[in-house]
């Protein structure tokens, strides 16, 4: 006869197996039918397997798919969404852990309504401001610019961003900050020589939730990033309605959302164990 523990294993190990087939069943199939050929992708099985896999779509939706008029496919779009990520993830972070930092550690006067003010910005949809913004970058004469769209992404990721930041600082032991403060070090000094190399862990896990939300955002760079700035998201969806034959070419289709997928999902692969360091560090104290 089994024991309660055993059977308890063995059901919790059922139950994770079956929650990760059942989030894994979208990829697989995008994976399989980006490897077939359009006759295949059309008539067969979206659970069929390739008869003669190759890559042949996911060099078409790089290089040569339509999106509009525009037959250059979604490569182009791919050093887009780089330089938005890496300058909206940079901007973000610093301001961010600065914030954080002022917030947890530096006794500033109203500190409490600011937070109180950064917990209603991290929960109120940022879609009911998309107008106003519009307006005001429209009024200014960066609406659909890189600046604007740089700028929108860091105004809804400062909120949560700003709150791990000081969430993991209070952590840290007061008298680093007394201490430099007797010896005369200004607020950007303890900053950026004191409490920047301890923030390692932090920087992780905020840089990777920065860059997963920045990548993966469709709506705010459909807005406001124009013509010259598409992102891959927004090129994705354009090329998934267009098609220069009348058939719609699903391989090609898959082997597109794969590609501008692959970035973070590699990013999270990579970076992993380091995300989960982060989100532990501090958990347990001695």
């Amino acid at each position: 006869m089994k024991s309660p523990a055993l059977i308890g294993r063995l059901g919790l190990y059922g139950f994770l197996i079956a929650t990760a087939l059942f989030f894994a069943i979208p990829l697989v199939i995008v994976f399989l039918t980006s490897l077939k050929d359009l006759d295949e992708a059309r008539a067969g099985s979206i659970f069929v397997l390739p008869q003669t896999p190759d890559f042949e779509a996911h060099v078409e939706a790089w290089t040569s798919a339509c999106i509009g008029r525009d037959c250059t496919g979604i490569g182009g779009r791919f050093w887009n969404s780089v330089v938005i990520t890496v300058l909206a993830t940079s901007v973000s972070l610093l301001i961010a852990s600065i914030n954080g930092f002022a917030l947890a550690m530096w006794n500033l006067r109203g500190a409490g309504i600011v937070l109180a003010l950064l917990l209603v910005g991290a929960f109120v949809p940022y879609q009911i401001v998309i107008y106003p913004l519009v307006r005001m970058f429209a009024v200014g004469g960066i609406h659909q610019t890189l600046t604007a769209l740089v700028i929108v992404h860091v105004l809804f990721g400062l909120p949560i961003l700003t709150l791990i930041f000081r969430n993991v600082y209070l952590g840290l032991p007061a008298e680093l900050v007394k201490a430099a403060r007797v010896d005369g070090a200004s607020f950007f000094q303890i900053y950026f020589l004191v409490i920047l190399p301890m923030s390692l862990n932090v920087i992780i896990v905020a840089g990777i939730i920065s860059v997963t939300g920045v990548w993966n955002d469709y709506l705010l760079g459909l807005i406001f990033a124009g013509a010259d700035w598409q992102p891959m998201t927004v090129s994705v969806a354009s090329l998934t309605s267009t098609s220069a034959t009348g058939v719609p070419a699903h391989h090609v289709n898959m082997a597109a959302t794969l590609l501008t997928a692959l970035p973070p999902l590699l990013l999270y692969l990579f970076s992993g164990k380091y995300f989960v360091r982060g989100v532990t560090a501090g958990a347990v104290k001695g």
